[in-house]
């Protein structure tokens, strides 16, 4: 399945991404879930299956796409966890993974604008695997940890780098107000169980830039799972954003900035494209 979370008109909801359109989950539950998470938490997305050959509620043309996990209450990000990526800034592979955080409203839904901030004209993409958890998860072995998975998604963690670069920790450049996009659906770990199969394309204006397998990671799936198991309680609707690849516009010569007009897809083969336009803030 393909879950999504939209809104329409002034209602927030969630539900199916169908062939020929949009089942509106929330509505059709009368309210009983406010949220993707809140059904993931609860443990009945077999309401969700029973909903798959319904007749769509609307179109993609009808709602405007919010992040997959708006309320999501944990968004733990990876860095330098490709070794094209860990090679091209000139770093050693870590012994642990690099590992900070992003605020829910940091990010933006599919098709809707990233915003490039006014106090910095460094804003660039890092295409992304996010990797949503299904069932809670403490202290787990990485042999088990992708029966803990929900599903997939794509992630553009949008990144402001003179602020990333201010001191050792991230969070400045990485958690402006919507720099980051987050969709544009949830595809259930049931159609792809095995993320190294994936395979992850950035591209800026229509040209390529980044293109890598997702088996380049450092720490792979399962390792990621398994080692945020062990300091926090992973919780259903909780992210992981797992890295970028190699290709960054940081690291080219020179460098590459996103700038209002420009238009960056993330497209991970099998998952989907998440599109976000860049404005400028105002």
């Amino acid at each position: 399945m393909r879950l999504i979370s939209f809104k329409r008109g002034d209602r927030e909801s969630f539900g199916i991404m169908s062939t020929s359109g949009i089942i509106d989950a929330g509505l059709r539950l009368k309210g009983k879930f406010t949220s993707l998470r809140h059904i993931l938490l609860a443990g009945k997305t077999d309401l969700l299956r029973d909903m798959e050959d319904l007749e769509p509620d609307c179109s993609e043309l009808d709602v405007h796409f919010l992040p997959v996990i708006p309320d999501a209450s944990k968004i733990i990000c990876v860095g330098s966890n490709y070794m094209a990526h860990i090679k091209e800034m000139g770093r050693h592979p870590p012994e642990y993974p690099v590992l900070f955080t992003r605020f829910a409203d940091s990010a933006v839904g599919h098709k809707e604008p990233m915003i490039l901030p006014r106090e910095s004209s460094r804003f660039d993409y890092e295409g992304e695997l996010a990797v949503i958890i299904g069932k809670r998860a403490r202290r787990i072995t990485a042999n088990d940890a992708l029966n803990y998975v929900a599903g997939y998604s794509c992630y553009n963690d949008g990144s402001v780098r003179d602020f990333q670069r201010h001191t050792h920790q991230f969070t400045p450049g990485k958690n402006f107000y919507h720099s980051g996009g987050f969709g544009p659906w949830l595809l259930t770990s049931d159609e792809q169980s095995d993320p190294n199969l994936f395979h992850l394309q950035t591209r800026l204006n229509g040209q390529i830039m980044q293109d890598a397998p997702v088996n380049d990671l450092c720490f792979s799936v399962p390792q990621l799972i398994q080692y945020c198991s062990l300091w926090a309680p992973l919780e259903p609707g909780d992210v992981i954003v797992s890295g970028t690849p190699g290709g960054v516009g940081a690291a080219r010569n020179p460098p590459v900035w996103m700038k209002a007009g420009d238009v960056v897809e993330v497209d991970i083969n099998g998952v989907g494209i998440l599109t976000n336009p860049i404005i400028s803030d105002i």
